[in-house]
């Protein structure tokens, strides 16, 4: 079954007309768009349900705060519809469409603007990555890529495979969750992930469950076909407030896409965009969730960095202590920047990395030792004896 799209709250049966009223100025800065399968995964009588908040709109949305483009992607946009921001990943943004849209995308610019960062000719992107050989994987993204017909979808594969040096293909994804019947109700998808995820070739699909409901059977068939296909599953999500910010809710979720083969990657810091406020968390307060969530988990449910995809990189919060927080770069736009490891003074206000002002100490692969004499001094360890706090993470 094709699902039925819903773009007007007035087509919401549970939204009474008093709320869509309410809610008309949210709708006319940022668009909704959900379907019928989504909508019913919401607790109606729950007016604090974490599926309705994650796709429902809100008045908070519109308190001022953040920027349309928090990570500056716009700085490594290299072709039409094409970003190189790190070494060996190329970004395509295929797609300008969403199963439903998450009311914290960090990308919603596309959705409120003319935006023409999405180009659905790639002539010029698989140019651009035909040219750099250091290039070894590519991310499909936009908007949904599994939005896109099959056949045009398939196309863009046998393209990419026709590149020697590119060997992964990432297809960044909320279908699963958002509607898993694409995945279900259509073999030829199935049979293009087959195809073209072979060998040291593969085909990696970069879902995103922020909450364990979304984990429907449904969804679990889905996911279970595409490995079946070949594909290797990975999971991402931001920690978002009223979702999954219980360290018991995120501790669940971690778990069950453990339980079906699918390996934590990513959990961001919600980015702060344009209308992200009632979904933002202060770092330090994440990064407290997301280690409560980790002890409750087994090993293989650990695998997850938290990260914030700064404008220079993915900068992991790697530890805290009373007075200082742990920064490295795990992957960065300036190669020299990868593994850079960042000490700072606290600061339990802060919702992004350039909140963090006082740099106590840092250092580089290859260079200086961080903690010399004089920061062991100044406790910044945080070991027992010192002056700079308990030791442990939280």
């Amino acid at each position: 079954m094709d699902p039925t799209y819903i773009v007007s709250l007035d087509k919401v049966a549970g939204i009474s007309a008093q709320e869509r009223a309410r809610l008309a100025p949210v709708m006319d800065l940022f668009a909704f768009r959900s379907n019928d399968y989504y909508l019913s995964l919401i607790d109606w009588e729950d007016t604090k349900d974490p599926i309705r908040r994650l796709i429902i709109p809100t008045l908070e949305e519109l308190e001022p705060w953040g920027r349309l483009d928090p990570s500056s992607e716009h700085l490594y946009t290299r072709a039409p519809g094409l970003q190189h921001k790190y070494r060996e990943t190329a970004l395509l943004l295929v797609s300008d469409l969403c199963g439903g849209l998450c009311r914290y995308c960090f990308r919603k610019r596309l959705f409120i603007e003319d935006a023409r960062e999405v180009n659905k000719e790639l002539s010029g992107g698989l140019a651009y990555i035909r040219d750099h050989p250091e290039i070894t994987n590519v991310l499909l993204t936009g908007g949904d890529p599994l939005v896109l017909d099959t056949g045009r979808l398939r196309d863009i594969l046998a393209r990419l495979r026709e590149i020697e040096h590119v060997r992964i293909i990432r297809i960044g994804t909320k279908m699963p969750a958002y509607y898993p019947y694409r995945i279900l109700n259509d073999p030829a998808l199935l049979d293009a992930i087959r195809e073209y995820s072979l060998g040291e070739k593969s085909i990696y699909i970069m879902a995103q469950f922020n909450h364990p409901r979304e984990l429907t059977d449904a969804a679990c068939r889905a996911v279970a076909l595409l490995q079946d296909a070949g594909a290797v599953i990975m999971n991402q999500t931001p920690l978002i407030r009223g979702i999954n910010d219980d360290p018991a809710v995120l501790s669940r979720l971690l778990g069950r896409l453990s339980f079906i083969g699918v390996n934590p990657y990513y959990v961001f810091q919600c980015r702060p965009t344009t209308g992200n406020r009632p979904f933002a968390i202060p770092v330090e307060e994440s990064y407290r969730i997301f280690e409560q969530a980790r002890a409750t988990c087994s090993g293989l449910s650990k695998q997850a960095r938290f990260v914030m995809s700064h404008a220079t990189g993915k900068i992991e919060v790697v530890g805290m202590t009373d007075e200082y927080t742990f920064f490295k770069y795990n992957q960065a736009a300036d190669p020299d920047d990868i593994g850079r490891f960042m000490v700072y003074k606290s600061n339990p206000q802060a919702y992004w990395f350039d909140d963090y002002t006082d740099l106590v100490d840092e250092g580089r692969l290859g260079g200086s030792d961080l903690f010399d004499a004089g920061t062991a001094d100044a406790g910044i360890a945080g070991m027992p004896g010192e002056t700079g706090g308990s030791p442990g993470v939280l």
